[in-house]
């Protein structure tokens, strides 16, 4: 049988996850807002909002931080 183009088992995909900025973000980095943000069924995020320990998603425009989904365009690494 021939060998496909698709991954073997041992390749691995590799999620790169960057900021508004384009700086690479990490597992528990700490994130800053670039501007206000309206949220609904919760209080807004302002300009200067600090997140820390932020966690990545398996979309690259997604980051976690406590109970919220943030997408990475409205922040940036400290």
């Amino acid at each position: 049988m021939a060998k496909s183009n698709w991954l073997d088992d041992e390749e691995e995909i590799v999620l790169v996850v960057k900021d508004c900025n384009w700086n690479i973000l990490q597992d528990w980095d700490t994130v800053i807002a670039i501007k206000d943000i309206k949220v609904k069924w919760a209080s807004d995020i302002k300009r200067g909002d600090k997140f820390t320990k932020i966690r990545l998603t398996d979309d690259a425009e997604l980051i976690e931080s406590g109970k919220m989904v943030l997408r990475t365009e409205f922040f940036k690494k400290v």
